[in-house]
């Protein structure tokens, strides 16, 4: 049972997120032969203010 993790900064759309999720599904399927029914996904929408690259928090 293959369990993805996916963390974004908050702001994509339901619709993107579903479109997301279909097409790490078909390649967790392609690449691994896992069923797909198998395939988890977890999404974990971030505030811009709780990520920081290169010492900045991304507003």
């Amino acid at each position: 049972m293959p369990i993805v993790h996916i963390e974004l900064i908050e702001g994509r759309t339901q619709e993107q997120k579903d479109a997301m999720v279909r097409d790490v599904t078909d390649a967790i399927v392609k690449n691994t032969g896992a069923q797909k029914e198998n395939v988890h996904i977890i999404i974990s929408d971030m505030a811009k203010g709780n990520y920081a690259v290169g010492g900045e928090t991304k507003k």
